[in-house]
C-alpha cells in the first residue's frame, strides 16, 4: 500500500505549512500553520481542509512560528482531539504564543469594529484565546533523538534544526519509507542558535527555500544594526523594530547588549521590548540550554539590556516618550500586534528609523516597507512613509541557499524524490535547479493540494 503527501500549505508562499501524509487509511500532518500575507492567502484560513478535522490520526510539529502552529486552535475547533507531538521547547513556546495569537486576533477585531474600520460587520478573529487554551491540551512533548510512534506502525524522530528554540528536522518512517522533513533550518554561523544537526538517510525529503535563491551577505548583523542604531539616536529619533517574539526578539537583543559593551552604540539608549509574548519567550531561555550558544552570564545580560514592556498602559506610555530610543515589537512582519500602533504613530516623521530584521513575505506590511513605498495601510488608514526604512540583510535565522545545499549534501546517500517548499515560486525553483544540477537528484516543488507519491 503506497504512502502519499499531499501538500496543503507551505507551497509557492512562505506560509500556511500543511503536509498531509496518508497510508493505510490513517493520516498525519506534518506542521499545521497559518497563511499570512497576501489576502488570498489569508482566506486560505477560512476556508475547510480538505479533509475532516477528527479524521486526522496525529500531528508533528517542526517548530512553534505561527506559519507552522498558528492553525491548531481551529483544527481544535473544528474536532481534532488527537496528540500534538513537539519537542520540549516547542511545547514551552506554543503555550505562549496560540494563546498570545488569539488574544491579538481578538483584539485586532475589536479595534476594528469600535473604529468602523471594517466591511465586515461584525469583524471576527479566525480564534480566540479560549480556544488556543483548549488546543495546549493536545501537545505531547518528545525528546530530541528518541523515535517514538505518533500512530501505531509509524516512528519518527525529532532532531536539532537550529532556526528558533526547539525547531526540528522530522524524520518519519512508515510502510518501510523514510520521509525527511527539514522543517525550518536554521544558520550554522547563527548569533544565538546552535547549528543544525546533519541530516539522516532518508528515501524522500521535504525541504525548506525560504532563501533558496540567495546567498547571506558576509558583512555580520552586529555591523549593520551598529550603523543603523547610531544614525537614528545621533538625530534624536525613535528605532520602531518590528521582530519575531520567538527567536528575532533575543536575537536582536543579545546583538544590542555586545554592542552597548563595545561601545559602538550609547550605552545609555532606551531599548523597550514591547511584547509579552518576547518577554515570556526571553525567560524561556534558560529552561533550554541545549538548544542555544549563550551562557548564564549572557542571558541575564540580554534579559536586562531592555525595558520589558508587558501591559497596554505601558505600551500607550511609550508614545509620549521622545527619542531617541529603540522599541522592538511583535509582529516580524507588521501583520498585527502592537507595532502597528507604534508603526502609525512614528512612521510620518523623518528622524525616525523603521528597522526590518527578516524575511518579509509578499503581501505583509513589512513587505509593502521593504518596497520603498511611500504609503502604508494600518488599521484601515494610509500612513505616511518620512521615516526611514532600513532592512537588514544579515539577521535572517533561516539557512541560505549555499547553507541548504550544503545540509543536503551531508546525507548518507541520495534519496529517491525531493520536494522543495516553504518558499516564494522563484526562491523555490531555483533551489530545485540546484539539487538538480548539482546533486543529480530528483527535485520537484509541488503546487498546492497536490499529492505526491513517496
Amino acid at each position: 500500500m503506497s504512502v502519499n503527501i499531499t501538500f496543503l500549505g507551505g507551497t509557492g508562499t512562505v506560509t500556511g505549512s500543511k503536509y498531509l501524509v496518508q497510508h493505510g487509511g490513517k493520516q498525519l500532518l506534518v506542521d499545521c500553520g497559518l497563511f499570512q500575507g497576501y489576502k488570498q492567502l489569508r482566506l486560505r484560513n477560512w476556508s475547510p481542509m480538505p479533509i475532516e478535522a477528527p479524521d486526522v490520526d496525529a500531528v508533528l510539529l517542526t517548530h512553534a512560528h505561527l506559519d507552522h502552529s498558528g492553525y491548531i486552535p481551529l483544527l481544535y475547533r473544528q474536532g481534532y482531539r488527537g496528540r500534538i507531538h513537539a519537542t520540549p521547547a516547542t511545547c514551552d513556546l506554543c503555550a505562549i504564543l496560540l494563546p498570545d495569537s488569539g488574544h491579538i486576533q481578538e483584539e485586532d477585531a475589536a479595534f476594528l469594529n469600535r473604529h468602523g474600520y471594517t466591511k465586515h460587520a461584525p469583524a471576527m478573529p479566525l480564534y480566540g484565546k479560549h480556544d488556543a487554551l483548549q488546543s495546549l491540551q493536545l501537545l505531547k512533548s518528545e525528546r530530541e533523538g528518541i523515535s517514538f510512534s505518533p500512530i501505531p506502525g509509524w516512528k519518527a524522530t525529532f532532531s536539532h534544526a537550529g532556526h528558533i528554540l526547539g525547531a526540528a528536522s522530522i524524520l518519519l518512517e512508515v510502510a518501510d519509507r523514510r520521509i525527511l522533513f527539514s522543517g525550518d533550518l536554521g544558520r550554522p554561523d547563527d548569533l544565538i542558535m546552535k547549528a543544525p544537526d546533519l541530516p539522516p538517510n532518508a528515501d524522500t525529503v521535504v525541504i525548506e527555500s525560504t532563501y533558496g535563491n540567495r546567498i547571506h551577505p558576509q558583512e555580520d548583523v552586529l555591523t549593520e544594526l551598529a550603523a543603523a542604531i547610531k544614525r537614528v539616536a545621533a538625530r534624536g529619533g525613535v528605532a520602531v523594530v518590528p521582530v519575531f517574539a520567538v527567536g528575532r526578539a533575543q536575537a536582536l537583543l543579545h546583538a544590542i547588549a555586545q554592542l552597548k559593551e563595545r561601545g559602538e552604540i550609547p550605552h545609555g539608549l532606551p531599548i523597550f521590548l514591547d511584547s509579552p509574548m518576547a518577554v515570556h519567550t526571553t525567560d524561556l531561555m534558560p529552561r533550554h540550554p541545549e538548544a542555544h550558544r549563550l551562557d548564564a552570564k549572557a542571558l541575564n545580560t540580554l534579559k536586562h539590556v531592555a525595558t520589558m514592556v508587558e501591559t497596554p498602559e505601558q505600551s500607550k506610555a511609550l508614545a509620549k516618550r521622545h527619542g531617541p530610543m529603540v522599541i522592538l515589537s511583535a509582529s516580524g512582519m507588521a501583520t498585527g500586534g502592537r507595532v502597528l500602533h507604534h508603526l502609525a504613530h512614528h512612521l510620518p516623521h523623518h528622524r525616525n528609523m523603521v528597522i526590518l530584521t527578516g524575511y518579509q513575505a509578499p503581501g505583509t506590511r513589512g513587505a509593502t516597507l521593504a518596497s520603498g513605498s511611500g504609503l502604508v495601510r494600518i488599521h484601515a488608514q494610509d500612513v505616511a512613509v518620512n521615516a526611514e526604512v532600513v532592512q537588514l540583510q544579515s539577521s535572517s535565522a533561516h539557512a541560505d541557499a549555499k547553507q541548504l545545499m550544503d545540509w543536503l549534501g551531508h546525507m548518507p546517500h541520495a534519496p529517491d524524490q525531493v520536494y522543495v517548499v516553504h518558499g516564494e515560486p522563484e526562491a523555490s525553483d531555483a533551489l530545485r535547479q540546484r539539487i538538480e544540477r548539482e546533486l543529480k537528484w530528483r527535485a520537484v516543488v509541488p503546487e498546492h493540494g497536490s499529492t505526491w507519491p513517496v
